[in-house]
């Protein structure tokens, strides 16, 4: 047992100096280690530069703005301003929108001010009294409106009788003409397209009765459009010079200039236009009256009232007019007559688009087919048949007047702009003196005569 013992002890001695032994070398492998490292480090520092004198210089980070293309900028620009502009129309469209009467019966009142004004201007030249001539012109322009409705209403009252017996019999001679046409139309189903037409007006009874009651609301509305017309005719005839520079005070005075030159220029156009489309619709009336006179088509001389007053609506108007008459013709006449009313339908319509159109009215209400198409379509989804009648002329004044006052500023621009240095003062010519165009009349006294003038 005492050896065993003496053994172990040898052991764990033999074991303690190994240790000791290893922990010496370790030691020293770390601290060689450690030397080649510093040799290392001290060797990188040499040959690392001497710090600058002056920090370097960081850029710094560009303007986001200018980080934005300029492109994307521009139309940013522009994307708000339109943007805003959008948000005015809106707002106005719904102010216009809930005073619809009440802008569409002055609307009409400037169409009729503007047909009626020149002979209140003609009489004034002879003498008259301002208030006479106002007061006979405006009863004169009223007993004949009045007298052409009631002239139309009192035609289809006398013929609406023979005029049912005739869309009877017409009716049957389609019917008569699709039986024995190449379609293939049956008896049966023909029978079956009128029982299904009387169904249909049977069971919409109701909105048919609802749609009666509001024509009692729309018959109220029609005579209060026509008074409020009436009232703002007359004072636009008697005192539209007062009413025009009162309106100049509203404007602020930087831009008083431009619009008391445009305002004229906008009446002119407006006048020219409800000249031009009277006497087109007038022409377009008498020889497609005709026309449908020697036609025998019945009620020609209302079907010739209807188109004078469509005329007043550029393109649809005519399309709407003359389908009428043709329809007409078809249901009392026949095929062939209807072709023959087409024929001279499409004659005096290419005509008065070629020929009368652009010598009567010329280049003072010139717009663009495209711009016609699409004021009217505009104007009828805003305000109905009201707004499509509008559309055209107003969109012919805001040509005139953005015209005017794109031109007034740039010839304020040109008289603003400084003289060259090297002109003589007293040089006359035209090289050394820029050409200054004539201005607008000043607001107080315009050379032009102003809206509604006498």
């Amino acid at each position: 047992m005492s050896r065993v013992q003496g053994w172990i002890g040898r052991l764990g001695t033999g074991l303690t100096r190994v240790s000791r032994t290893l922990d010496e070398r370790r030691a020293e492998v770390e601290r060689e280690e450690a030397a080649a490292a510093e040799a290392e480090r001290r060797q990188s520092y040499e040959h690392v530069p001497p710090p600058p004198d002056h920090p370097p210089t960081v850029p710094a980070r560009p303007d986001p703005a200018q980080a934005v293309p300029w492109g994307m900028r521009v139309a940013a620009e522009a994307g708000w301003r339109l943007l805003i502009l959008a948000g005015t129309l809106w707002v106005l469209m719904r102010i216009i929108s809930a005073v619809q009467l009440v802008v569409l019966a002055f609307v009409a009142a400037l169409l009729i001010t503007a047909m009626l004004q020149p002979t209140v201007g003609r009489l004034r030249r002879r003498g008259v009294p301002r208030g006479l001539a106002t007061a006979l012109t405006a009863f004169l322009g009223f007993v004949v409106m009045g007298l052409i409705g009631w002239f139309v209403t009192w035609q289809v009252m006398e013929n609406i009788d023979t005029l049912s017996d005739q869309v009877q019999d017409g009716i049957e001679e389609l019917r008569r003409w699709l039986l024995d046409s190449p379609f293939h139309v049956t008896d049966k189903q023909i029978n079956e397209i009128a029982k299904n037409l009387r169904e249909a007006v049977g069971a919409n009874t109701d909105q048919i009765t609802s749609a009666g009651l509001e024509g009692v609301t729309v018959v109220v509305e029609t005579l209060t459009g026509i008074l409020l017309a009436v009232f703002s005719t007359l004072f636009l005839l008697y005192d539209g010079r007062r009413i025009w520079e009162w309106t100049l005070k509203l404007v602020p005075a930087a831009a008083r200039p431009g619009v008391a030159g445009a305002g004229p220029r906008a009446w002119r156009t407006l006048t020219a236009y409800v000249r031009g489309t009277v006497i087109v619709a007038l022409i377009d009336a008498i020889f497609i009256g005709l026309g449908i006179y020697f036609l025998d088509v019945p009620m020609a001389v209302p079907l010739a009232v209807f188109i004078f007053l469509f005329a007043f609506i550029p393109l649809v108007g005519a399309v709407v007019s003359g389908a009428l008459a043709v329809v007409v013709a078809l249901v009392t006449q026949g095929v062939f007559t209807a072709v023959m009313v087409l024929v001279v339908v499409l004659a005096v319509q290419q005509i008065e688009g070629h020929i009368l159109q652009p010598f009567i009215l010329g280049r003072a209400v010139r717009v663009h087919p495209l711009a016609v198409v699409l004021s009217v379509a505009a104007g009828g989804l805003v305000a109905g048949i009201g707004g499509a009648v509008v559309a055209v002329p107003l969109v012919a004044v805001t040509n005139t007047v953005v015209g005017y006052l794109r031109t007034h500023s740039q010839e304020a621009a040109l008289r603003q702009a400084p003289r060259p240095r090297d002109a003589a003062a007293g040089d006359a010519s035209p090289a050394a003196d820029p050409v200054e165009p004539a201005g607008p009349p000043p607001p107080a006294a315009p050379a032009d005569p102003a809206p509604t003038a006498e």
